[in-house]
């Protein structure tokens, strides 16, 4: 058992990518402030905003997840979301993403998984 109980956190390809690339990018802004090279500031922020990007992108493509936990066997970072194609209810990125995914995510609200009561002793 890990120390943040027996939950889902969220670990997806599209969480690990954007941050990643964010932060290669904040680590770049700062080699860039070091060195006191303004462009180097502005590349370095502009992969972060990149990062940004990549991570919705990659979401919508079903790599990311719907807020709320998920069913235990989709816990692994490498499952995709079969679910991403038509929207995910309360989901901002995909209300974003145009008036397809938006209509397809007022149909409802996804139903929720319950979490497991924590241990009070551990």
């Amino acid at each position: 058992m890990s120390a943040h109980g027996h939950v889902d956190l969220g670990h997806t390809v599209a969480g690990w990518t954007g941050t990643t690339v964010a932060l290669l990018g904040f680590a770049g802004a700062g080699v860039a402030v070091c060195a006191a090279w303004p462009p180097g500031i502005l590349i370095g922020l502009g992969v972060v905003v990149l990062a940004g990007a990549v991570t919705w992108l990659l979401h919508l493509a079903g790599w990311g997840k719907p807020s709320g936990p998920r069913p235990e066997a989709e816990w692994d970072w490498r499952v995709r979301d079969a679910a991403a194609r038509t929207g995910h209810a309360d989901c901002l990125g995909c209300r974003m993403a145009g008036p397809r995914r938006a209509v397809a995510a007022d149909a409802g609200p996804r139903t929720g998984v319950p979490l497991p009561a924590a241990d009070e002793g551990a």
